[in-house]
């Protein structure tokens, strides 16, 4: 699973002369802890969260910060829209960052958060199954004949000759997050 596939698009920016106040009310207003801010160009130039805002927002005295410039974080965890969904989740893990900018040829895209990863591991078992199938059609059109049962995340797969969930363990890895291969009975 690739983050092109994960992310919601288009995201959803603020430029860097946009007020604070503003960029509060979207990201309110679209229920999201951080957008990107975009430069004149449409290029990335930083990011703003909530966390950002709600300090510039109750700094104190009559200078407190009046555009998304002066309280962006300028230093920005990206991804392509062709990285793996373990290599995002990696890196959300390690830099304890909720959401990630996603880009194409240096281009925000969309957006991945905590919750859209969340959204794939929740999917129901039908949902699953049939994740399963079309990750199989797709890679063996010719084989028709796979047997796939997910009961709680749990895959029983059966294919051609006998063929089990290891022999695409691999396939099923990195296409399908959230299902893994039956205990041994």
């Amino acid at each position: 699973m690739l983050a092109g596939e994960v992310m919601t698009s288009p995201a959803i920016t603020l430029r860097r002369d946009d007020s604070v106040r503003r960029a509060i009310r979207v990201l309110y207003e679209h229920d999201i802890t951080a957008a990107p801010v975009l430069g004149d160009h449409g290029e990335l130039v930083g990011m703003v969260s909530e966390i950002d805002l709600l300090c510039g927002a109750f700094a104190p005295g009559i200078s407190a910060p009046r555009t998304v410039r002066d309280v962006m974080s300028r230093q920005v965890s990206v991804v392509e829209d062709t990285t793996d969904a373990r290599v995002l989740t990696d890196l959300m893990v390690t830099k304890r960052i909720k959401t990630v900018p996603v880009l194409r040829d240096e281009r925000v895209v969309g957006m991945v958060s905590r919750r859209d990863l969340l959204a794939l591991l929740a999917r129901s078992d039908e949902e699953l199954r049939e994740a399963v199938l079309a990750a199989l059609r797709e890679r063996y059109p010719a084989d028709a004949s796979w047997e796939v049962t997910v009961r709680d995340g749990e895959i029983d797969l059966r294919g051609p000759d006998g063929q089990g969930p290891e022999h695409v363990a691999d396939l099923l890895a990195r296409t399908v997050p959230g299902v893994r291969p039956a205990r041994p009975h």
